[in-house]
């Protein structure tokens, strides 16, 4: 995950999470996960756990590196996130949409505040940073700073699966609808992170390539930017802490 001021890099075990501090300062912190989303094997639970395993990482990271701002603190991304819920809630009581004009215009407005988080500030070249670090080293060679596992490319399959879900929820009788609208959601979130686990294991395949089209756009046009050295190091060296602690569970269970 990219942060307006550094880089958050998680593996398997561990975290790490590098920043650089107003005065020029580089600061490092890291630890071991208290909940593993690669613990859960159930399908349906899958792509939420793995939604959740980010999010519980926030205020650890917090915790141990006050320096550490996150993408959403901004008063304006906040106030985008309040509105887009509320632009909603509105579209979806249009009645001269249909239910699936509804559900792609909605996810269209959801996006929003991501999109907002990525205008000015340094977010965006943290985000090639992140790429070109971790691309880097799992190639071996220097990559550029898109990255074909990076969130983005969550959206089509996203978008896609959310839409169809929430469509079929429409269909439910009226006091159903709202318990209908949420198994929608995360029915959606689980076949959209299978489906982009598969385009990983399949990046060659015409389907993949399709659905992975958008969040490459998005990626290369507005959420990264080239990093600059000083931006390179500080990703590179969250990795090189994450590496770190990785290696030592790695190194723990050979011993065992």
């Amino acid at each position: 995950m990219a942060l307006p001021n550094g880089v958050l890099v998680h593996g398997p075990f561990a975290w790490a999470c590098a920043v650089r501090t107003p005065d020029g300062e580089l600061r490092v912190a890291s630890a071991r996960k208290t909940f593993r989303s690669r613990d859960v094997t159930n399908p349906l639970l899958r792509g939420p756990a793995k939604i959740a395993e980010v999010f519980s990482l926030l205020p650890q990271v917090r915790r141990a590196l006050p320096e550490a701002r996150l993408p959403f603190e901004r008063p304006g991304v906040l106030a985008a996130m309040a509105a887009s819920a509320v632009g909603v809630r509105l579209i979806r009581g249009e009645e001269r949409l249909s239910p699936a004009a509804q559900e792609l215009a909605g996810m269209l407005v959801s996006v929003a505040p991501a999109l907002l988080a990525l205008r000015g500030g340094d977010l965006a070249a943290y985000h090639g940073a992140e790429h070109v670090s971790i691309g880097s080293y799992e190639h071996g060679e220097p990559r550029p700073r898109e990255h074909e596992r990076c969130g983005t490319h969550l959206v089509g399959p996203l978008v896609a699966a959310t839409a169809v879900g929430n469509v079929l929820a429409a269909r439910a009788p009226a006091h159903l609808r709202g318990p209908a609208r949420a198994a929608a959601s995360v029915g959606g979130m689980a076949a959209a992170t299978e489906l982009f686990a598969w385009m990983t294991r399949n990046p060659e395949n015409p389907l993949a390539r399709a659905l992975a089209r958008p969040g490459h756009e998005l990626q290369s046009r507005l959420a990264t930017r080239e990093p600059t050295p000083d931006q390179l190091e500080v990703a590179e060296a969250a990795l090189r802490a994450c590496l770190a602690l990785e290696e030592e569970h790695d190194d723990g269970d050979a011993g065992a």
